[in-house]
């Protein structure tokens, strides 16, 4: 019997079978993910960050209940988003990186439906919006299935 984990990887699979839109994926979901870190840091707060912050400690809980080690790879590349993130904050300031995380996050989507035009299926949140928190797991678990680690 798998694993609730298991199970929504494999659901989030089965839509994307097509090696092309795999490597997009690869390249788009994170891409995605560090827009969406982006676009909530911009936000006006007490401090820099801060929505931001929130909504990865909540996507954190909800990766922890899944897989902790995926939870805590995912930690390492939200933390690793974050320096880049505040960098580019200190640099453009929040309209400068809420226009580049804008420019990123049409250029991902895009992309992304260009890959499900090429698979012929529709992206797995027009189903359930769950999927829009597994695509960075399903992205993360190849990386560590090629570094032989178990999750």
């Amino acid at each position: 019997m798998s694993t609730p984990v298991e199970s929504l990887l494999a659901q989030y699979a089965s839509d994307h079978q097509n090696p092309t839109n795999q490597r997009i994926h690869a390249i788009c979901v994170p891409a995605i993910l560090w827009t969406t870190v982006a676009l909530l840091w911009a936000i006006p707060a007490p401090f820099p960050g801060l929505w931001a912050g929130i909504a990865m400690a909540a996507a954190l809980v909800y990766y922890q209940r899944l897989s902790p080690v995926l939870a805590g790879a995912m930690l390492g590349v939200l933390l690793a988003m974050s320096v880049v993130t505040l960098a580019l904050y200190r640099i453009l300031g929040p309209v400068g990186l809420a226009g580049l995380a804008g420019a990123v996050f049409a250029l991902a989507w895009i992309a992304q439906f260009v890959g499900h035009g090429i698979e012929g299926k529709r992206p797995s949140f027009f189903t359930d919006l769950t999927y829009l928190l597994v695509g960075p797991l399903w992205v993360a678990a190849k990386v560590l299935r090629r570094f032989d680690l178990a999750y």
